[in-house]
């Protein structure tokens, strides 16, 4: 209460600074209760929301059905004020009335700006499209955002060519901003992607940030640590270079995004009206097992069908919780008509969890000095299907990285979680526990602390996190929300 003081029982617990996800696509639910539960019930108090090339602007209304499509994997219902966020100062008067419970910093998506000026035009942009472009980006960046992040294995930013991005980078350099990317393979193509990242950040002259580095595919694993030492040689040269990563060998996305994205170029629903025509489902199915053009190829990646898990459907929900393989087991079809059957029946939105990685590369990643940690966490709703990751990757990583596998002390994977993050991304006092600081504090059990959910039950709360205090304020706790608001929207350069 105001003008009172609440004093918290401690005894045999630890008190943390409050954990920052730098890794978030929180901005497209802001506000939504299980938005702010999934974060606040693992620790997170701040986080960097934006990733991947996606955001909710700036918007063409135009082109916003063909967005919709893209960001259909973080929601189901998109607001009806949508088509108004022209602008990042427009999507800051809107999202500014929100009550929110942490904090939230922004980056503006690539892919998102590419579809507002060009749609899903599988070009180069001309010279008036870059000028709109790069004139979008500085208004984001004079408003408060903090770089620009890209998706380059999604439509549209999988059509963007190098020069694109550096010329983007050089308006966010304007601005002391930074690059944050999922970069153009995860794979085979592992190490051209990360040179590629660092030059693009190199010759704009601004920091790098690389998306939830890994490797994946088993012919692949190794990888990582050739790709480290092109980050420390880059690092030697002055640059600064920051990976994120979350403690899990499976990652989440798109259900489609194993499918060339040359069929995808029209949007996902001109790509389900394909995949009704038997002759294309042939030729996609050739494609997809001996590919003749490079793209990021899920299906490869996770050694088939029996590594690609539904994670959630929007309609037709019975494949869910399965391996395309199981599924296409019990109705005794090929895993491919099962496949594109699930895609048609859920008009493209589905979204799977793929087994791609092996543990040696995600210790080999965690323990660069360089890297933090980030959920990627996707969540649509209280009760719908999500990643693990997005309710317990902070628990994880204290129990997987620090308990169980003695990577680090306690106080060193702390601070990948705290005070690096704030360090490298500039969040003014946060990521300590000193005098002046922001009172944003994580008091959990040691012994408790972990996850507590599965992949069958992936919305269940982490255990051990006993409060969560932001602003001075108990968010949550005995697990549950609080009710109280402290969060804010954290502007770079204001």
């Amino acid at each position: 209460m105001e003008g009172s003081q609440q004093i918290i029982d401690g005894t045999n617990l630890c008190v943390s600074p409050g954990f920052i996800d730098v890794h978030s696509h929180g901005d497209i639910a802001l506000g939504k209760d299980f938005t702010t539960l999934c974060k606040v019930s693992q620790g997170i108090t701040t986080d960097i929301a934006g990733q991947c090339g996606f955001t909710s602007f700036p918007v063409n209304p135009n082109t916003l059905d063909l967005l919709q499509e893209d960001l259909s994997i973080f929601t189901d219902n998109f607001d009806d004020n949508m088509k108004r966020f022209t602008s990042f100062k427009k999507y800051l008067d809107y999202s500014s009335k929100f009550d929110l419970t942490y904090n939230t910093m922004f980056l503006i998506g690539h892919c998102t700006l590419r579809t507002a000026v060009m749609g899903f035009e599988n070009r180069k942009p001309t010279s008036k499209e870059l000028d709109k472009m790069k004139d979008l980006v500085r208004e984001a960046m004079e408003n408060g955002c903090i770089g620009l992040s890209s998706g380059l294995i999604y439509t549209p930013g999988v059509y963007s060519q190098t020069e694109e991005l550096i010329e983007l980078c050089k308006v966010v350099k304007e601005y002391n901003g930074r690059y944050v990317t999922h970069m153009r393979s995860e794979s085979d193509k592992l190490l051209e992607a990360v040179k590629e990242a660092i030059y693009i950040a190199e010759t704009a002259g601004v920091p790098l940030g690389i998306s939830h580095y890994k490797v994946q595919g088993k012919s692949n694993w190794g990888l990582p640590k050739q790709g480290l030492q092109l980050i420390e040689q880059a690092i030697s040269r002055g640059m600064e270079i920051t990976i994120d990563q979350y403690p899990y060998e499976s990652g989440m996305t798109h259900l489609y995004v194993s499918i060339p994205p040359k069929y995808i170029s029209n949007g996902i629903g001109e790509l389900i009206n394909l995949l009704k025509d038997k002759n294309i489902r042939e030729e996609i199915k050739s494609e997809m097992i001996n590919p003749t053009t490079e793209f990021e190829n899920y299906y490869i990646c996770a050694n088939g069908f029996d590594g690609i898990f539904i994670a959630d459907c929007p309609t037709f929900k019975d494949p869910v919780g399965m391996t395309i393989g199981d599924y296409s087991r019990k109705l005794n079809i090929d895993p491919f008509d099962a496949f594109f059957d699930i895609l048609i029946k859920n008009h493209g939105v589905c979204t799977a969890i793929y087994f791609t990685m092996g543990e040696d590369d995600i210790f080999n990643i965690i323990k660069n000095e360089n890297t933090v940690i980030g959920t990627d966490g996707i969540v649509k709703s209280l009760d719908g299907k999500c990643h693990p990751r997005a309710y317990g990757t902070f628990p994880r990583a204290i129990d997987y990285f620090h308990k169980k596998n003695k990577l680090f002390t306690l106080e060193e994977i702390i601070f990948k979680m705290t005070g690096l993050p704030a360090n490298r991304y500039n969040i003014k006092n946060k990521g300590a526990i000193k005098n002046d600081y922001d009172a944003d504090l994580v008091i959990f059990d040691y012994d408790k602390i972990a996850p507590g959910n599965t992949y069958q039950n992936p919305n269940l709360l982490s255990e051990g996190i006993e409060s969560v205090i932001i602003g001075g304020e108990i968010v949550y706790h005995n697990k549950k929300l609080t009710g109280k608001t402290p969060g804010k929207i954290l502007l770079h350069n204001k």
